[in-house]
């Protein structure tokens, strides 16, 4: 039945044909950047009547029901809040794209019955990075344990409905947050297959007629509003919703083929300038790995050092603002820059960045983003500090400093196996994997021995960052400036000292 939906100015409607589309996605997940992302994305290009087609969920876990989604025949609204082209945002939609939620634990022969659906041609994840891993698992079972099982489950019964027909494969696009996340799980789900014994028939339909597309997602989905703005947002619409969540503007959605056929069947892709099908999305991922979560892991400590409780907080500040965007600019976008991402494609990026760090409606804590810095500087800034020092023979102001604060955030002491750091009264806890490390290098009784002991950790950075030509020096200058003058002449310095790169080679 088509639900009766109010139509109120401040909403964007779903259309009543919306409701007798097609189910075309059979989506593993109900969580919210799912429902934030690829349900959103989806649900516009049907109101564009670009894709026409619907999602059936999977609740694969046994916490909570689908009751609301039930109740609310699968609609939900979402409310757009941030900064985008540096202009406040505020729309509210109400996504209309999911046609009904089934329990895996309950519902397992409905959601098989799902396979004999000829419309079907699209199946999404996002169990997290747990999701993908390979367990032993039968097939057979109702249901399979884990993902990748029901995932083989599923493929193997349209298999033997459609009669091994290479016409009715699937285009699977995980969106888990580990790298190459379609060829590990593709690699889990043949291993799985062999495990059950399944016919070579079979295996080579699931290699050949089926499309697992890598795929990378991007857009923070903080989810419900507390309860005196779900109030609020609640009056203000005229309705009720325990499924509503707020999202920030940007979004992307990367996901990697050159398949004519995929790029077809992906259709919602030309109603979302935010989903990109590319042979190779690497560029991507290294633009987010470095811009985005290197620019965080760079500046964290200096963050926490300056007072600065969250991020909004701190792009509040001029001094800091100018910090990050110099960070970006002067640093991380002259190190990647290249045949495979252009000096133009890294500057736009960066600038959404820091239209995102500025999005008033969003508590982005900087003591949760400094869990673990030290394992994150290394994954996300160690390659980057090499390939500035390659390129212009000298390190990064901006660099130099961020590494010199995250060593002074992480001068902390045991206490009953927990570290702590302190700056003037006030303590904090540091989680951080090699807290310990850093504990006993603070133990010299000279600065410059902290320094080196640090920076030539390989266990850490994999490489000995002091022979990168004069950075220890850098890092041991920001890091007497920090101790003696604060984080706040630091950053002013960072920017008027900040030298013209005249010498790349």
């Amino acid at each position: 039945s088509i639900p009766d939906i109010p139509v109120l100015p401040e909403i964007v409607i779903p259309q009543n044909a919306i409701f007798s589309l097609p189910e075309k996605v059979l989506q593993f997940g109900t969580g919210v950047l799912l429902r934030g992302l690829p349900d959103f994305m989806i649900s516009k290009a049907n109101e564009e009547a670009v894709f026409n087609g619907r999602i059936v969920v999977v609740k694969s876990t046994s916490n909570g029901a689908t009751d609301s989604f039930d109740e609310q025949d699968g609609l939900y609204t979402v409310c757009i809040r941030g900064i985008d082209d540096s202009k406040k945002i505020t729309n509210n939609y109400i996504v209309s794209s999911i046609s009904r939620v089934l329990s895996a634990s309950s519902q397992w022969e409905e959601i098989l019955q799902c396979a004999s659906n000829p419309d079907m041609q699209i199946i999404i994840s996002n169990t997290t990075e747990l999701g993908i891993v390979l367990t032993k698992d039968n097939v057979h079972a109702s249901p399979p344990q884990s993902f990748p099982g029901k995932l083989l489950a599923f493929l193997y019964q349209r298999f033997k409905i459609f009669e091994a027909d290479i016409t009715k494969g699937m285009v699977i696009i995980p969106t888990e947050l580990i790298p190459a996340n379609a060829d590990k799980l593709l690699s889990i789900v043949l291993e799985l297959a062999h495990q059950n014994g399944l016919e070579i028939t079979f295996i080579d339909w699931l290699e050949n007629a089926n499309y697992f597309c890598n795929s990378l997602v991007d857009r923070i989905v903080p989810g419900k509003f507390n309860k005196e703005e779900q109030a609020d947002m609640e009056a203000s619409l005229g309705y009720t919703d325990d499924l509503m969540i707020m999202s920030e503007p940007y979004a992307l959605w990367a996901i990697q083929s050159g398949n004519e056929k995929v790029r077809n069947i992906l259709s919602f892709a030309e109603a979302n300038r935010g989903v990109v099908i590319s042979p190779d999305i690497n560029k991507f991922r290294e633009l987010k790995l470095r811009l985005l979560n290197g620019s965080h892991t760079f500046t964290c400590g200096l963050a926490v050092l300056a007072g600065f409780d969250t991020v909004k907080d701190a792009m509040a500040n001029n001094d800091f603002a100018q910090f990050i965007s110099n960070l970006m600019n002067e640093a991380i976008i002259p190190s990647i820059t290249g045949e495979m991402i252009s000096e133009e494609e890294a500057t736009k990026f960066a600038e959404k960045v820091l239209d995102r760090y500025r999005n008033p409606f969003i508590e982005h804590h900087w003591s949760a983003i400094c869990t673990q810095s030290s394992s994150k500087m290394n994954m996300r800034n160690a390659a980057l500090l090499q390939q500035f020092a390659e390129r212009f023979e000298q390190p990064s102001q901006f660099m130099s400093l961020g590494m010199a604060a995250h060593i002074l955030y992480m001068r902390c002491k045991n206490e009953d196996d927990k570290f702590f750091g302190t700056i003037g009264e006030n303590k904090y806890l540091v989680t951080d994997e090699n807290a310990v490390t850093y504990s006993n290098a603070w133990e010299s009784d000279q600065l410059s021995n902290t320094v080196n002991i640090l920076l030539a950790n390989k266990t850490i950075w994999q490489v000995n960052l002091i022979s990168l030509n004069g950075f220890s020096e850098q890092v041991l200058y920001w890091l007497q400036i920090l101790m003696n003058e604060g984080a706040f002449f630091a950053m002013q310095q960072a920017v008027l000292q900040n030298p013209i790169l005249t010498n790349e080679k």
